[in-house]
């Protein structure tokens, strides 16, 4: 009996070729995001800020807060731009 070799679409993440050559790759989003305005002047001490978007002067009117659906404590800033560039309401 032969053993079948199933097609990959993409390299397995521990080969090595794949993580130096394509580091990054293009993913679509499957899931629903929940997200909400951020507010200026409220507490932050619960969300993350990457330090790219705190330099780049976030938290500030427009950006989001997105939410784990999963962890409604796992909470992140979506910056202004990003969102608007990346999603839309579902109606």
């Amino acid at each position: 009996m032969s053993a079948v070799r199933s097609e990959r679409a993409e390299p397995a993440m521990s080969e090595a070729s794949y993580e130096i050559d394509n580091p990054f790759r293009m993913y679509r989003r499957t899931q629903i995001a929940e997200l909400r305005y951020y507010v200026p002047g409220e507490s932050m001490n619960h969300v993350d800020i990457s330090t790219a978007d705190q330099q780049a002067g976030s938290p500030r009117l427009g950006d989001m807060i997105a939410r784990n659906r999963h962890n409604h404590a796992d909470q992140w800033l979506v910056a202004a731009q990003y969102f608007k560039d990346n999603f839309e309401p579902i109606t």
